[in-house]
């Protein structure tokens, strides 16, 4: 059983605390693995050498730290079998879906390239008699990123990336769960040539969490997981004077109109509701038909394709469409709130709570279920599932489907299949989402735009990645100057007229 560690001043270091968590192969169902939980202590401690190394980091030319990133982009690619190898033997995603997860990831650190464009200021000369205004970013200092166990590889790199290239010190918390990805990206970015102690890996559990929350030193935090928590990080980070961005769950509908390819619609649903076991935050999990013809031939179309789905672990082969959930417990509970939609009157035209695999019969597989006649009040419909379960809510309008969408408490992506073009840019303007996609089914931005939800999938003001990122991480300053001609003409107490 390996025993993993914290990512301290450039070297990896075993805890001290004596307390761990276990890493299980979701596959098998095995520990394989223990990572250290720190102690407020050690926390506190990577955080004063974190904040001693920014200081020279942080007066580092912003194209010498684009350069760091260019490296780091180029062995990142390098090692990308490795990397992917990592987030699969630890959530258990398929190989093909791991090198995704690490290449979205990368896309954000060839974007951090640009550092030098994106962190200009502002300049105007004769503002007033004699006097130019200039404005320039500057980095915060120490920032926090916390980030969760469904993409191992993606945002660590969406919150570390743009940290470091804006000259911040960061220090990362992944999940407990899935921890060796970023222990190889910390290694890595030392290669690529940042500083020691400029990034610190320190794993822990709430205890951490909540000392990073309280620590003087940091200045920001970044966070990504479900709701409640990304609230409570949200609302302590705000307490304790620092900006936060905490992004939260998702319940993403797709609208499907009548004039939709329904084949190309039926594709895209397979895909977005089960890949990755449905664990992705821009997981589409409620398929919304108009129309009871539409809705028929669309259950017609999915449930052969449902039916095919190959689940299996990341080791069987890169035909396998998804693999295990991440633990014991999150497969109980998908499979307890697959009972209620039961329970409660939907009807499950394919149940994957009785799936087993030879060999693998104490994995964490579920297999795929797809739900009909689901309805807002059941709570197969109202929680976020974040399992291989797709929901079928039948409207009769595009008004009735466009108002399911607006009321649901969550805001993160959402995708309409039609062949109107005035329909999709009628859904476009007037829907309360964040990303929408049109006869796209997971329309996460590409790295130069910015990734965010609405309501309860959101907190804080700025989005992930692309410009957001810089504003983030960067404060700004505006200086007011003016140089005499030489003589010194005594103090001004009012404010100078412009002439």
């Amino acid at each position: 059983m390996e025993e993993l560690c914290h990512y301290l001043n450039g070297k990896l270091v075993k805890g001290t605390s004596g307390r761990f968590a276990d890493v299980y192969n979701p596959a098998t169902g095995e520990v394989q693995g223990k990572v250290p939980l720190a102690t407020v202590d050690e926390l506190n401690a990577a955080v004063a050498d974190a904040a001693e190394a920014q200081v020279k980091w942080a007066a580092t030319n912003p194209q010498r730290r684009a350069r760091v990133m260019m490296k780091f982009a180029d062995l990142i690619n390098e090692n990308m079998d490795k990397l992917a190898e990592l987030v699969s033997r630890e959530h258990g995603k398929t190989l093909p879906d791991a090198r995704g997860d690490v290449q979205r990831g990368l896309e954000v650190v060839e974007v951090c390239m640009g550092a030098p464009h994106m962190l200009k200021g502002e300049f105007m000369d004769n503002g007033g008699p004699g006097i130019d205004l200039y404005s320039m970013r500057q980095p915060l200092g120490v920032v926090a990123g916390i980030t969760p166990f469904n993409f191992p590889a993606m945002i660590p790199l969406w919150k570390m990336a743009p940290a470091l290239v804006c000259g911040n010190a960061m220090i990362l918390k992944p999940s407990e769960r899935c921890p060796s990805t970023s222990l190889m990206l910390a290694e890595l970015l030392k290669e690529a040539g940042l500083p020691d102690g400029v990034l610190q890996v320190v794993n822990g559990d709430k205890e951490v969490v909540d000392a990073l929350l309280d620590n003087d030193t940091i200045q920001a935090v970044g966070f990504v997981g479900s709701t409640p928590i990304a609230q409570y990080i949200y609302g302590r980070a705000a307490t304790n004077g620092k900006r936060a961005q905490c992004f939260g769950g998702a319940k993403n509908h797709m609208i499907i109109m009548p004039d939709a390819d329904l084949d190309k619609a039926a594709d895209a649903l397979v895909g977005a509701g089960f890949g990755a076991a449905g664990e992705r935050c821009m997981a589409i999990s409620v398929a919304v038909p108009v129309g009871q013809e539409t809705a028929d031939k669309l259950i017609e179309k999915l449930t052969p394709r449902v039916e095919a789905l190959k689940v299996g672990p990341y080791t069987a082969g890169d035909d396998v469409d998804y693999g295990p959930v991440i633990t014991a417990a999150s497969k109980s509970r998908i499979e307890g709130l697959i009972a209620s939609g039961v329970e409660q009157g939907a009807n499950l035209v394919i149940d994957g709570r009785d799936f087993t695999l030879q060999g693998y019969e104490d994995g964490f597989f579920v297999g795929p279920s797809l739900f009909d006649n689901v309805t807002p009040d059941m709570e197969i419909y109202k929680e976020e599932i974040f399992g291989p379960v797709l929901s079928t809510v039948r409207t009769d309008s595009y008004e009735e489907a466009l108002d399911l969408v607006m009321k649901n408490d969550y805001g993160n992506g959402t995708a309409i299949y039609t062949a109107d073009g005035d329909t999709a840019r009628d859904f476009a303007s007037r829907v309360n989402v964040g990303m929408v996609g049109i006869n796209f089914p997971i329309p996460v931005p590409l790295s130069y735009f910015s990734f965010g939800g609405w309501k309860k999938s959101a907190f804080g003001d700025l989005n992930q990645y692309g410009p957001d990122a810089f504003k983030f991480y960067t404060k700004t300053k505006t200086v007011t100057a003016r140089w005499f001609s030489g003589i010194k003409e005594g103090g001004e107490f009012a404010f100078k007229q412009m002439d």
